[in-house]
């Protein structure tokens, strides 16, 4: 075994031919090796050198590993190249003794009826090693020629031409799919075979695939003289071809239209539910409030349609419409849409006879109430109401009995829509009416912006709360007279989930 000094030896894949096709890894190793080596022909030149050029350094230092014959044909050719292989097992070893790293290239995949593997068996059980995979010259061959090899349950068999005539006929009628390689001299008895198998015409010839020389054509019209080497015969799936006839024949599916419903979370991408995040993904169309929109990452293949959140009848219509038509829409809320958001209004609006063929799903979001209370602990751990400060759909009246209300049963009250702007004395007035009902220590967590980058969470006393810090960014939640702050005056509360008899 080597010693710790000494170099690690790399078989790389290069891939079919393309060297745009080499894998960044052996991009990186080919680029940074000491000692390259390749194998070649007798006239000096060599594919697996000449597709990575584009990554050889002036200094490196190349072994060329010259064949001694190019054709099994040779008497004792298996003799000779035997011989070989352990001459330059014995030079790339000498470098590794040195300390040098080598990396051996090699077209296609290394151990894929690839040369590497001869110097691999020589050498591993004394040197580390590394084999790093590359695209092999039969995906390269499918890939060229933009069919399947296989599909469902096929077989795809893999076959030298240099098998005996009878055994690749009895072979290529077995299989579903199937790669000939090493053609050139072999080409007449495997194209002999395909004949034999019932197969000739379903055959394809792809050569030097990938490179600028790549030819593609029916197996049965290629000259045998012009067959080089690096050519492989393809047998590609059935099974593709029967579903791509099926399909052609079908009659063109229309895109059934529909509505969804989706809720955002309250801020970013990590609040948004994989449910979600699909609706998003598949819809056609995105309507929505502009800065709930602006949440969702642009895709130029859907339209996006912003409207003022003042609006939500006629998003609902516009929506609507747009299914209607085959269109595939996602209305965006902001929290969840069933919470003061979306999905009241496009279900009131498509109760309406004209919008009975138009599904209308809605997807669940995290509220805002549940991010804020889980910035403070768990304020909302026993019974709680969730309210909406806006008098804008509702008189004040009636906002005015339902907070007293859920003040006298006691209830956590999670508080939406508290100010704007323009609503600026609701927080004031709430704030009176709890402190009839509510002591001044209790508890209030006062969350604004949760999940976005301007993140504040505070836990105050009821009597402390200062209504003109809120505005319509912000959420609160009132304790009860069970939620309890930390001792050290944290800002961790609960409600305890159980209540005094």
């Amino acid at each position: 075994m080597s010693t710790v000094d000494s170099g690690q030896l790399y078989g790389v894949g290069l891939g079919p031919g393309d060297p745009e096709l080499v894998t960044v890894k052996a991009a990186r190793l080919v680029a940074a090796a000491p000692v390259v080596a390749y194998h070649s022909a007798r006239h000096g030149r060599s594919i697996a050198r000449s597709i990575a050029e584009p990554y050889l350094r002036p200094d490196q230092i190349e072994e060329a590993l010259v064949y001694p014959v190019t054709t099994e044909a040779h008497n004792d050719y298996r003799g000779v190249i035997e011989e070989h292989y352990d001459a330059w097992a014995a030079r790339l070893a000498a470098h590794l003794d040195a300390g040098r790293d080598v990396v051996v290239l090699c077209e296609g995949d290394p151990m894929f009826y690839g040369s590497y593997m001869h110097m691999h068996k020589r050498l591993r059980g004394r040197y580390r090693t590394e084999v790093v995979p590359g695209v092999t010259s039969v995906s390269g061959a499918s890939a060229v020629l933009g069919r399947p090899l296989v599909e469902r349950d096929e077989i795809l068999t893999v076959l030298p031409g240099t098998l005996p005539g009878p055994v690749l006929a009895e072979r290529l009628a077995a299989t579903d799919s199937a790669a000939v390689m090493k053609l050139g001299r072999t080409f007449g008895k495997v194209r002999d075979a395909l004949e034999q198998a019932g197969r000739l015409d379903e055959a394809w010839y792809v050569e030097r695939a990938t490179t600028t020389g790549e030819r593609v054509a029916p197996l049965a019209s290629v000259d045998p003289s012009s067959v080089p080497y690096f050519s492989i015969a393809l047998l590609p799936s059935r099974v593709h071809d029967e579903t791509a006839a099926a399909l052609a024949a079908a009659p063109a599916v229309v895109a059934a239209g529909e509505v969804v419903v989706v809720g955002l979370g309250p801020a970013g991408r990590d609040w948004l539910t994989p449910e979600a995040q699909a609706a998003l993904a598949a819809a056609d169309d995105l309507v929505g409030y502009g800065p709930y929109l602006d949440r969702v990452a642009a895709n130029p293949r859907q339209r996006r349609h912003a409207s003022d959140n003042r609006v939500e009848v006629e998003r609902a219509e516009f929506a609507l419409s747009l299914a209607r038509d085959g269109r595939r829409v996602a209305v965006v809320s902001s929290g969840d849409p069933g919470v003061f958001a979306m999905a009241a209004a496009v279900l009131e609006v498509a109760s309406e006879p004209r919008w009975k063929d138009v599904p209308v799903r809605v997807l669940p979001g995290l509220t805002a109430a549940q991010a804020v209370a889980s910035r403070a602990g768990a304020p909302l751990g026993h019974d709680f109401c969730v309210l909406s400060l806006s008098d804008r759909l509702k008189p004040w009246d009636v906002i005015a009995g339902r907070l007293e209300a859920a003040a006298k049963a006691d209830l956590v009250i999670a508080v939406y829509n508290p100010g704007s702007r323009s609503r600026t004395w609701q927080v004031s007035a709430a704030k009176e009416l709890l402190l009839r009902h509510r002591a001044e220590d209790t508890p209030v967590v006062v969350g604004r912006d949760v999940g976005g980058p301007e993140e504040s969470v505070r836990v105050v006393r009821l009597a402390d709360l200062e209504p003109s810090e809120v505005d319509m960014r912000t959420l609160l939640i009132i304790g009860s007279s069970q939620t309890r702050r930390r001792d050290d005056d944290s800002q961790v509360v609960w409600t305890p989930r159980r209540y005094p008899a």
